[in-house]
């Protein structure tokens, strides 16, 4: 079993960037692909963005793509999410997922962090 927690949120503004971190404990981190997810308040949690076992496939949801980059270091046991350009409407709590499988494009994921807030200002 994995434990994953996620940082890195924060308030910024229309146009800035962070980077979140998912740190992972527990063994064989590097056979799980890594999801990212977010909800925002009244909606449904969406998926963002994945990252297969070794870094070498990404996969994003079109809000996402071209604003976001998803990638991991198996040896520090963290994924990231780099966000950049960022719109008000990236305002919500993001998740990080894991999924025990060296690539996976679904949503039931196997284990999940508790959140970081995100807020983007405009």
């Amino acid at each position: 079993q994995v434990q994953l927690v996620e940082s890195g949120g924060g308030l910024v503004q229309a146009g800035g960037s962070l980077r979140l971190s998912c740190a992972a404990s527990g063994p064989s981190f590097s056979m799980y692909t890594i999801g990212w997810f977010r909800q925002a308040p009244g909606k449904e949690r969406e998926f963002v963005a994945a990252v297969n076992w070794s870094g070498s496939t990404t996969y994003y949801a079109d809000s996402a793509k071209g604003r976001f980059t998803v990638s991991r270091d198996n040896a520090k046991n963290t994924a990231y999410l780099q966000m950049n350009s960022q719109k008000p409407e990236d305002t919500a709590v993001y998740y990080c997922a894991g999924k025990r499988s060296f690539w996976y494009t679904g949503v039931a994921y196997d284990y999940w962090g508790q959140g970081t807030q995100v807020t983007v200002s405009s």
